[in-house]
Protein backbone atom coordinates (compact mmCIF):
# COMPACT_ATOMS: atom_id res chain seq x y z
CA UNK A 1 0.00 0.00 0.00
CA UNK A 2 1.39 3.56 -1.24
CA UNK A 3 2.04 6.00 1.71
CA UNK A 4 3.87 8.83 1.80
CA UNK A 5 6.94 9.98 3.77
CA UNK A 6 9.60 12.51 4.59
CA UNK A 7 13.05 12.28 1.88
CA UNK A 8 16.06 13.28 3.37
CA UNK A 9 17.89 13.90 0.39
CA UNK A 10 14.90 15.82 -0.71
CA UNK A 11 15.03 17.97 2.65
CA UNK A 12 18.45 18.39 2.35
CA UNK A 13 18.09 19.91 -1.04
CA UNK A 14 15.09 22.44 -0.58
CA UNK A 15 17.01 23.70 2.28
CA UNK A 16 19.75 24.69 0.68
CA UNK A 17 17.68 25.86 -2.16
CA UNK A 18 15.98 28.29 0.56
CA UNK A 19 19.43 29.13 1.84
CA UNK A 20 20.91 30.67 -1.64
CA UNK A 21 17.35 32.00 -2.27
CA UNK A 22 17.35 33.91 0.81
CA UNK A 23 21.20 34.87 0.58
CA UNK A 24 20.52 36.06 -3.03
CA UNK A 25 17.34 38.21 -2.47
CA UNK A 26 19.40 39.61 0.43
CA UNK A 27 22.06 40.91 -1.77
CA UNK A 28 19.81 41.99 -4.20
CA UNK A 29 17.74 44.12 -0.92
CA UNK A 30 14.65 41.81 -2.02
CA UNK A 31 12.29 41.28 0.79
CA UNK A 32 11.82 37.64 0.88
CA UNK A 33 8.58 36.03 3.42
CA UNK A 34 9.22 33.43 6.17
CA UNK A 35 8.77 30.35 4.96
CA UNK A 36 6.33 27.93 6.19
CA UNK A 37 7.44 24.62 6.89
CA UNK A 38 4.15 23.53 5.46
CA UNK A 39 5.73 25.76 2.09
CA UNK A 40 9.05 23.11 2.45
CA UNK A 41 6.47 20.37 2.21
CA UNK A 42 5.28 20.99 -1.02
CA UNK A 43 8.42 21.05 -2.78
CA UNK A 44 9.25 18.85 -5.37
CA UNK A 45 11.38 15.74 -3.86
CA UNK A 46 10.56 16.47 0.40
CA UNK A 47 7.62 14.53 0.56
CA UNK A 48 7.42 11.34 -1.80
CA UNK A 49 4.81 8.33 -2.08
CA UNK A 50 6.69 4.70 -1.06
CA UNK A 51 5.20 1.38 -0.64
CA UNK A 52 6.52 -1.14 1.82
CA UNK A 53 5.83 -2.59 5.36
CA UNK A 54 6.66 -1.18 8.39
CA UNK A 55 10.38 -1.85 8.35
CA UNK A 56 10.96 0.64 6.22
CA UNK A 57 9.31 3.16 7.76
CA UNK A 58 11.35 1.90 10.84
CA UNK A 59 14.52 2.05 8.80
CA UNK A 60 13.47 6.04 7.20
CA UNK A 61 12.73 6.89 10.94
CA UNK A 62 15.97 5.74 11.93
CA UNK A 63 17.48 7.72 8.97
CA UNK A 64 15.92 11.09 9.52
CA UNK A 65 16.81 10.75 13.40
CA UNK A 66 20.16 10.51 12.58
CA UNK A 67 20.45 13.17 9.91
CA UNK A 68 17.86 15.87 11.63
CA UNK A 69 20.16 17.65 13.97
CA UNK A 70 23.02 18.36 11.42
CA UNK A 71 20.29 19.80 9.06
CA UNK A 72 18.76 21.39 11.81
CA UNK A 73 23.02 22.67 12.35
CA UNK A 74 22.80 23.52 8.59
CA UNK A 75 19.79 25.64 8.77
CA UNK A 76 20.18 27.63 12.17
CA UNK A 77 23.92 28.47 10.69
CA UNK A 78 22.54 29.73 7.58
CA UNK A 79 19.96 32.02 9.83
CA UNK A 80 22.60 33.33 11.71
CA UNK A 81 24.39 34.23 8.57
CA UNK A 82 21.81 35.93 6.94
CA UNK A 83 21.35 37.92 10.35
CA UNK A 84 24.62 39.01 10.42
CA UNK A 85 24.42 40.23 6.88
CA UNK A 86 21.47 41.73 7.34
CA UNK A 87 23.12 43.84 10.58
CA UNK A 88 25.98 44.97 8.24
CA UNK A 89 23.79 45.69 5.75
CA UNK A 90 21.13 48.20 8.41
CA UNK A 91 24.84 49.40 9.88
CA UNK A 92 25.85 50.54 6.47
CA UNK A 93 22.48 52.22 5.74
CA UNK A 94 22.50 54.37 9.26
CA UNK A 95 25.93 55.22 8.62
CA UNK A 96 24.69 56.61 5.06
CA UNK A 97 21.87 58.23 6.83
CA UNK A 98 24.29 59.90 8.98
CA UNK A 99 26.46 61.54 6.55
CA UNK A 100 23.47 62.81 4.80
CA UNK A 101 22.97 64.69 8.42
CA UNK A 102 26.58 65.91 7.96
CA UNK A 103 25.94 67.17 4.76
CA UNK A 104 23.18 69.05 5.86
CA UNK A 105 24.66 70.98 8.43
CA UNK A 106 27.02 71.70 6.08
CA UNK A 107 25.06 73.48 4.15
CA UNK A 108 23.14 75.69 6.67
CA UNK A 109 25.46 78.18 6.65
CA UNK A 110 25.64 78.53 2.90
CA UNK A 111 21.47 78.51 3.21
CA UNK A 112 21.21 81.18 6.10
CA UNK A 113 23.08 83.57 3.69
CA UNK A 114 20.69 82.69 0.49
CA UNK A 115 17.44 83.45 3.07
CA UNK A 116 19.51 86.66 4.52
CA UNK A 117 19.68 87.85 0.82
CA UNK A 118 16.33 86.91 -0.23
CA UNK A 119 14.66 88.26 3.15
CA UNK A 120 16.68 91.82 2.77
CA UNK A 121 15.80 91.82 -1.21
CA UNK A 122 12.03 91.37 -0.17
CA UNK A 123 12.51 94.01 2.73
CA UNK A 124 13.63 96.84 0.16
CA UNK A 125 10.96 96.02 -1.72
CA UNK A 126 8.62 96.55 0.96
CA UNK A 127 10.03 99.22 2.15
CA UNK A 128 10.21 101.21 -1.02
CA UNK A 129 6.75 100.46 -2.24
CA UNK A 130 5.23 102.28 1.45
CA UNK A 131 5.87 104.90 3.81
CA UNK A 132 3.48 103.02 6.05
CA UNK A 133 5.55 100.08 7.75
CA UNK A 134 5.25 99.20 11.31
CA UNK A 135 8.28 98.11 12.19
CA UNK A 136 7.76 95.97 14.91
CA UNK A 137 5.03 93.84 12.75
CA UNK A 138 7.78 93.74 10.28
CA UNK A 139 10.68 92.36 12.62
CA UNK A 140 7.34 90.13 13.96
CA UNK A 141 7.12 88.57 10.26
CA UNK A 142 10.94 88.04 9.82
CA UNK A 143 10.76 86.39 13.36
CA UNK A 144 8.20 84.04 11.92
CA UNK A 145 9.73 82.94 8.93
CA UNK A 146 12.92 81.94 10.36
CA UNK A 147 11.72 79.97 13.18
CA UNK A 148 9.36 77.97 10.34
CA UNK A 149 12.24 77.62 8.62
CA UNK A 150 14.76 76.30 11.29
CA UNK A 151 15.60 72.96 10.45
CA UNK A 152 18.05 72.59 13.49
CA UNK A 153 15.98 70.59 15.35
CA UNK A 154 15.24 68.29 12.77
CA UNK A 155 18.88 67.62 11.95
CA UNK A 156 19.25 66.72 16.04
CA UNK A 157 16.63 64.47 16.05
CA UNK A 158 18.17 62.80 13.01
CA UNK A 159 20.99 62.19 15.34
CA UNK A 160 19.46 61.05 18.05
CA UNK A 161 17.52 58.04 15.93
CA UNK A 162 20.93 57.84 14.38
CA UNK A 163 22.36 56.87 17.94
CA UNK A 164 19.58 55.11 19.10
CA UNK A 165 19.57 53.11 15.89
CA UNK A 166 23.40 51.58 16.33
CA UNK A 167 22.35 50.83 19.79
CA UNK A 168 19.79 48.48 18.60
CA UNK A 169 22.06 47.02 16.10
CA UNK A 170 24.51 46.23 18.30
CA UNK A 171 22.38 44.00 20.94
CA UNK A 172 21.60 40.30 20.21
CA UNK A 173 18.14 40.71 21.69
CA UNK A 174 14.51 40.43 19.64
CA UNK A 175 14.97 44.35 17.79
CA UNK A 176 12.32 44.31 15.16
CA UNK A 177 9.58 46.20 16.45
CA UNK A 178 11.51 48.73 18.00
CA UNK A 179 13.54 49.46 14.34
CA UNK A 180 10.22 49.68 12.89
CA UNK A 181 8.69 52.66 14.85
CA UNK A 182 12.50 54.09 14.60
CA UNK A 183 12.28 53.99 10.73
CA UNK A 184 8.65 55.74 11.12
CA UNK A 185 10.44 58.46 13.62
CA UNK A 186 13.43 58.73 10.98
CA UNK A 187 10.44 59.27 7.86
CA UNK A 188 8.73 61.94 9.72
CA UNK A 189 11.95 64.14 10.54
CA UNK A 190 13.29 63.14 6.86
CA UNK A 191 10.00 64.70 5.68
CA UNK A 192 9.63 68.05 7.99
CA UNK A 193 13.16 68.80 6.83
CA UNK A 194 12.35 68.73 2.94
CA UNK A 195 9.27 70.95 3.64
CA UNK A 196 11.33 73.23 5.82
CA UNK A 197 14.46 73.32 3.56
CA UNK A 198 13.76 76.18 1.40
CA UNK A 199 17.04 75.52 -0.48
CA UNK A 200 17.78 72.66 -3.60
CA UNK A 201 20.52 71.20 -1.64
CA UNK A 202 19.30 70.86 1.24
CA UNK A 203 16.16 69.23 0.02
CA UNK A 204 18.42 67.08 -1.82
CA UNK A 205 19.98 65.59 1.00
CA UNK A 206 16.97 65.68 2.95
CA UNK A 207 15.22 63.51 -0.27
CA UNK A 208 18.54 61.21 -0.64
CA UNK A 209 17.93 60.58 3.65
CA UNK A 210 14.10 59.42 2.25
CA UNK A 211 15.41 57.15 -0.15
CA UNK A 212 17.71 54.95 2.02
CA UNK A 213 15.03 55.23 5.23
CA UNK A 214 12.26 53.42 2.58
CA UNK A 215 15.34 51.09 2.05
CA UNK A 216 15.75 50.56 5.63
CA UNK A 217 12.12 49.82 6.09
CA UNK A 218 11.97 46.97 3.90
CA UNK A 219 15.01 45.45 4.96
CA UNK A 220 13.58 45.61 9.28
CA UNK A 221 10.66 43.63 8.29
CA UNK A 222 12.92 40.72 8.09
CA UNK A 223 14.28 41.46 11.53
CA UNK A 224 12.72 39.46 14.52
Amino acid sequence: MARVALSPEGLAQALGLLQKISAEALAQGVQIAPVAPSDIANMRGVVEQVSGNDQDTTEIARALKAQLPELIDQFVTSRQREGAALVKLLRDQVAEISQLVTRSEALLEGRNDAQTRHLKDSLARVLSASDEIDPDRMTQELALIAVKTDVREELDRLSAHIDAANELLATDKPMGRKLDFLMQEFNREANTLCSKAQFNALTAAGLDMKHVIDQMREQVQNVE
